[in-house]
């Protein structure tokens, strides 16, 4: 494997066997995201015990959402030899991460830390040099995932194969089907996050979705349960559709493409949200609002002729660095360093997907296909 690419794993069979057969491909790796979590918990003052006994606690949430998730998430933790508990951490980082408030740590005030960045790209085939959609995004979370990142390659019996960029352990990211679908996420929140109990962890809801037939199988997905926290979800189509479903825990609220484009960061776009609720994250993430029109605006002046060239010029610009569309690693709360860890250009069409590892120091795109 280069050392600039994230290790391909072809998964088959029952939801046991694909999960055994991915932690014994990749335990390090696995090992790494277990080191990570335990270690953004444990300087937020959870320890490992009540780590382990707020993940019990999401484990009938899962079974309800989807029972085979669970049986997938035992045989991860079978094959990389780790707890089932660490895999569900991973798996639900992010409502573990900034909800711990609600699933039980009443003392301290989780829910007004920011997560991170993230920008997302949908170039419509009307607005593209070749008349193909391209999607298109900037992964920025914790540095440490640029060695524990995964391409989790997934034959199905009944549903669509899956090609999905993941972190070592969680069961999806973002990536796209043999059906045409890819979705991408952007971080969101507002004042209604950790404060009721959701039906579907943000990792399982994005598998969820890779796994349709179509689009409006997948958008149903979404309208069809409620979340803990809030998230941003771009999907597209191959045959040229797209939508933004801006999520808050218990509402959704759509947008579809302007002149042939949707572009996302981390703040709410959508006018009914900017009314409805409050945003939170944007008081930390200010730079998102230079980031969405920055990437816009040099997508928009070369549209009907828009290549990967343009997308990858886009996503790269480092205008307010460190505070960029392309993030250079920078200090963040709990002693955590926040960069790009990714770049991801997906061609549904062609069933291709471009990854550039560590962009901001790295260039260079892997290609991998379904």
């Amino acid at each position: 494997m280069p050392p600039e690419s994230f290790p391909l794993i072809d998964l088959a069979g029952t939801p046991h066997a694909r999960g055994q057969a991915y932690g014994t491909a990749v335990p390090e790796r696995i090992a790494r995201s277990v080191a990570l979590y335990r270690g953004q918990m444990q300087r937020r003052g959870v320890g490992l015990a009540e780590q382990y006994r707020l993940a019990r606690g999401f484990m009938p949430t899962i079974e309800a959402y989807d029972s085979t998730y669970l049986e997938e998430m035992r045989g991860i933790a079978e094959g990389a030899d780790v707890a089932l508990e660490d895999i569900v951490i991973i798996n639900c980082r992010t409502e573990m991460m900034f909800g711990y408030e609600t699933l039980g740590k009443t003392e301290v005030k989780a829910r007004c830390e920011p997560d991170d960045g993230c920008t997302g790209i949908i170039v419509m085939p009307e607005a593209a040099r070749d008349g193909r959609l391209i999607h298109a995004h900037n992964w920025d979370w914790r540095e440490e995932c640029v060695d524990t990142g995964v391409v989790l390659r997934i034959r199905y019996e009944h549903s669509p194969d899956i090609l999905v960029f993941a972190e070592a352990g969680a069961l999806a990211r973002h990536g796209f089907n043999s059906a045409g679908v890819a979705i991408t996420g952007n971080f969101l929140m507002c004042e209604r996050d950790y404060a009721e109990p959701g039906e579907a962890p943000l990792a399982l809801l994005r598998r969820k979705l890779l796994e349709a037939h179509n689009l409006a199988g997948a958008m149903g997905q979404v309208f069809g349960k409620s979340r803990l926290c809030s998230n941003n979800l771009m999907l597209s189509h191959a045959d040229g559709e797209a939508v933004d479903l801006e999520c808050a825990p218990d509402e959704v609220f759509w947008m579809t493409p302007e002149d042939g484009l949707l572009v996302h960061a981390n703040h709410w776009i959508n006018p009914v949200a900017r009314v409805k609720l409050t945003d939170l994250g944007i008081r930390n993430n200010s730079d998102s609002i230079y980031r969405q029109r920055r990437v816009a605006a040099a997508l928009h002046a070369k549209r009907g002729s828009i290549g990967i060239d343009d997308i990858t010029a886009a996503l790269f610009d480092e205008f307010g660095k460190p505070d960029s569309v392309l993030r250079s690693p920078k200090q963040v709360s709990f002693e955590s360093i926040s960069a790009t860890v990714a770049t991801t250009i997906m061609d549904t069409a062609a069933r291709r997907m471009w990854i550039a590892r560590q962009p901001y120091l790295s260039r260079n795109f892997v290609e991998y296909t379904l």
